[in-house]
């Protein structure tokens, strides 16, 4: 079995910047674990667990997304998602045009015709920087949203298929095959 996603690829300057940002945000930064800088995306469609035989056919399958221009995007604020009324996960927000919704939608779609389920969340373009381990506190969270992140705007060129794998020590990525936006 492979666990997979389809994921736009962040340009490495505006990981540095996000960086930049999130330790000037928190100056403690290094007590706490981080997404790795080669790790930070944004997830158009978690697929979960597939057989092996059919990764190549998805692979296939997702080829339609190098008909999708570049995608002008602009970093928003840091937030939080919540279970409840526990923070779960820091992400910095993302805003774009209505394209990176219309490609979402379409990648659901497209693997729908594998048989693969469809998301039935809304799609939220966002960042993950931290998964929450419940020891980070008040304070933790307040200065992420008190933080004033200026306006980042950039390009995406680039989405993938990735494989996942959950180690011990955390999770490991393999890029499938990558697709050129544009």
């Amino acid at each position: 079995m492979n666990r997979l996603f389809v994921a736009l690829k962040i340009p490495d300057n505006v990981i540095d910047d996000i960086i930049y940002h999130r330790n000037k945000a928190f100056p403690d930064y290094e007590k706490y674990r981080w997404e790795e800088f080669d790790k930070i995306h944004l997830t158009l469609k978690f697929i979960g667990e597939v057989k092996s035989e059919l990764v190549s056919q998805i692979a296939d399958e997702l080829n339609f997304m190098e008909n999708y221009e570049g995608m002008i995007c602009q970093l928003t604020r840091f937030g939080f998602f919540y279970v409840g009324t526990e923070p779960k996960s820091l992400h910095i927000g993302l805003h774009s045009d209505t394209k990176i919704y219309e490609l979402a939608q379409e990648v659901n779609n497209r693997l729908e015709k594998l048989s693969l389920p469809t998301d039935r969340k809304r799609f939220i373009p966002h960042l993950t920087l931290k998964r929450m381990k419940g020891n980070e506190g008040n304070y933790f969270v307040n200065r992420f949203t008190s933080y004033y992140l200026p306006k980042i705007n950039f390009e995406i060129y680039e989405a993938a298929l990735i494989e996942s794998k959950l180690l011990a020590n955390g999770s490991e990525y393999t890029t499938i095959k990558t697709y050129s936006l544009g």
